[in-house]
């Protein structure tokens, strides 16, 4: 099971539906986050709601509007694409994104996606290796990838 983590402070209700967080003029390194979401049964999970939120390149959080924040749906086979750019680190955190995810009708895990070979990974208080990300360099940016799965009901 994915391991749940802290919400956080910059949780903010209702976001729009939206798979590209990034904006024109915004700054940072690309990134394109895709995975799957499965079930305790290791299948699928078509139409799980998967909601994102996370500092700009420069960490800052969004608290007036919603900017660096979305929510998708997975497709028939589970599968969800985000497209952002790599958060920047403010006080006391390593770079992360902050995610809940939900089956249809099911419970949310609430948990946070972190990224390798951040020297703050080792300072961060709830950093956990079990959430890290595979990523790379890819040609305008990196790719990555981390697949969740769900606690059963």
């Amino acid at each position: 099971m994915t391991p749940a983590q802290t919400e956080g402070p910059y949780y903010k209700a209702n976001p729009p539906q939206a798979a590209d967080l990034l904006q024109p003029g915004m700054g940072g390194t690309k990134l394109i986050l895709s995975g799957y979401v499965f079930n305790a049964d290791c299948k699928p999970v078509a139409n799980a709601r998967v909601d994102f939120w996370q500092a700009d390149a420069n960490g800052q959080y969004d608290n007036t509007g919603y900017t660096m924040r979305g929510y998708q749906v997975t497709d028939a086979n589970g599968r969800y694409e985000l497209e952002t750019v790599i958060p920047g680190l403010y006080p006391g955190r390593t770079r992360h994104i902050h995610v809940k995810v939900s089956a249809p009708n099911g419970p949310v895990l609430t948990t946070q996606v972190y990224f390798p070979g951040e020297a703050a990974n080792a300072r961060d208080s709830i950093y956990n290796a079990r959430l890290l990300a595979d990523v790379q360099p890819a040609a305008d940016g990196e790719v990555g990838t981390f697949n969740f799965v769900l606690p059963g009901r």
